[in-house]
């Protein structure tokens, strides 16, 4: 088996305005907001450091000062809990700071799109591959974490994968799908990428669920990439060009994906999480059985 070049390094793109959760994302940005008791950005980034990635490229915007200030030291609180002997809290705070200088932030200075976002990383990522991780979406598996499912397939098939779903044929209008070849590891070759075809156009019932691995030739098809739907610089266009040169892998996720971007798959991922902790399951299960039954 042929070894391919390490993928270290992962995008975090979290410079959205995140309208849909106004009025709280006027003070908070949505990758904060929490899913029991961690922000969504610590689940995503969780999930790649599972995976192995050693440097974390936060694509920011404005008023995202708090996701910096969150992977960084907070010295007063450190200090008032090391005063008040709360051991638990202090070992969980320095289990999830990052090591020093394997974060960068840089600017997103206008909401173009996902494609520009990626392309904005460019001079952190150089000329290596390198993983995307939609921040939205928080991944649930019995077994191991989408990304790192992603890394095991990467190791055999090299180029670039996408993380896909199965989702309802007559669903598949709504997602960017791919189309499905030879069979290789925990997925199969892609042939071809569509982004919300119409209906009973879809090539399959695959759906794209928010993970890459990419190869840095994409950044240079994104630097002149144009504008297409919604009048952004669309990840998807840049991929299809990239397809024609490379070779795309599927790595099929078994799991749960909640997007956390609408209300809907926030409120299931809290249910979801909170369910699993035994601290507070009883008390969590008995409160929405009871609700259940009273909204008959």
């Amino acid at each position: 088996m042929a070894e391919h070049k390490k993928v270290r390094k992962a995008v975090f793109p979290v410079a959205g305005l995140g309208t849909r959760f106004l009025p709280a994302t006027k003070a908070v940005p949505k990758e904060m907001l929490t899913v029991v008791d961690k922000p969504i950005i610590q689940y995503v980034v969780d999930e790649a450091l599972e995976a192995g990635i050693e440097h974390f490229v936060f694509v920011t915007g404005r008023n995202k000062h708090i996701i910096e200030d969150y992977f960084d030291i907070h010295f007063e609180l450190e200090q008032t809990l090391r005063e008040r002997s709360k051991k638990a809290e202090m070992t969980l705070l320095a289990g999830q700071l990052p090591k020093a200088g394997t974060v960068s932030f840089t600017r997103q200075q206008e909401p173009l799109g996902l494609g520009h976002a990626v392309w904005c990383a460019r001079e952190i990522i150089g000329n290596e591959p390198f993983a995307l991780l939609l921040p939205d979406m928080i991944m649930k598996s019995d077994t191991k974490g989408c990304m790192k499912g992603m890394i095991d397939l990467y190791a055999q098939s090299g180029g670039n994968i996408v993380a896909v779903e199965e989702c309802a044929p007559d669903q598949a209008h709504k997602y960017g799908i791919v189309g499905v070849g030879d069979a290789i590891g925990d997925g199969f070759h892609i042939t071809d990428m569509v982004e919300k075809p119409a209906k009973g156009t879809a090539p399959s019932n695959f759906f794209i669920n928010g993970r890459y691995i990419l190869q840095p030739e994409v950044f240079k098809i994104l630097e002149t990439q144009e504008r297409g739907a919604g009048n952004e610089i669309q990840l998807t266009d840049g991929m299809l060009k990239l397809l024609k040169d490379q070779a795309f892998a599927g790595y099929h996720f078994q799991g749960t994906t909640y997007d956390c971007g609408a209300k809907d798959g926030f409120i299931l991922a809290n249910v979801a999480f909170a369910l699993e902790r035994a601290d507070i399951r009883p008390t969590v299960e008995e409160g929405f059985k009871a609700l259940v039954k009273t909204l008959g």
